[in-house]
């Protein structure tokens, strides 16, 4: 929700990239910080893991999938959408 908030502010212009690019900057180059709870919570999961890793891949693959065309589609209406803007000018 924070990330497509982030993004419709910045797409919109009603946040100035300058004002969060010493925070994103400090945040990526720090970034193995969030995944050390993750790593944990494999270890503490793992017999839960292994009695439904199919499930979990199967709904990882086609969730990519998704993500992927959905992505697809949104870039190619903006595209159009610049393009049509580009042609009244």
């Amino acid at each position: 929700m924070g990330m497509m908030l982030l993004f419709l502010s910045l797409f919109f212009k009603i946040l100035n990239p300058e004002k969060v690019k010493t925070t994103a900057t400090t945040i990526t180059k720090n970034m193995a910080i969030f995944f050390v709870p993750v790593a944990v919570g494999l270890m503490a999961y793992t017999d839960l893991l292994a009695k439904y890793f199919w499930a979990i891949i199967l709904s990882i693959g086609i969730s990519t999938i998704l993500t992927i065309v959905t992505v697809a589609v949104v870039l190619e209406k903006m595209e159009e959408r610049k393009e049509k803007k580009e042609d009244r000018k």
